[in-house]
């Protein structure tokens, strides 16, 4: 599971902050606890989706946990285990729709956060880059 810490503050007119000390880029907020850490979801992908338009590197969460972090969907987390084996090992898109014989797009749509591809296009992805995807259910926090 891929989780950011986050750090909550009370703004002046009593809605919640949440800022991302990982991701810089990452701030919103709402009325309450649950309302403000669905949203860093959404602020989280937001940002990582610049971070791959301009090509840099995503950034680890923390090792230091705070004690209110949020957790990424699993496909947001394996589109950007992807994007980081493609930039580790200096692979473009377009060498990737040659390998996945398929059209620039569809790898566009693949690194796309906002978009909802199907896990076995990932997989194939992930299997002409010689590895593989996997899961790991957990008890729920």
């Amino acid at each position: 599971m891929l989780g950011y810490p986050v750090k909550l503050t009370r703004d002046t007119n009593g809605t919640l902050l949440v800022d991302v000390p990982d991701i810089p880029e990452a701030h919103t907020f709402g009325e309450d606890r649950a309302e403000v850490l669905a949203r860093a979801v959404d602020a989280i992908e937001t940002a990582l989706v610049g971070y791959i338009e301009d090509r840099q590197a995503i950034p680890q969460p923390s090792a230091n946990r705070t004690k209110e972090s949020v957790i990424l969907p699993a496909l947001s987390e394996a589109k950007l285990a992807l994007y980081r084996i493609m930039r580790d090992e200096q692979i473009g898109k377009a060498e990737l729709a040659r390998r996945l014989n398929c059209h620039l797009p569809q790898v566009d749509r693949l690194l796309d956060l906002m978009h909802a591809s199907r896990l076995d296009q990932l997989e194939a992805a992930f299997r002409v880059l010689g590895k593989r995807l996997g899961m790991r259910i957990s008890e729920a926090a």
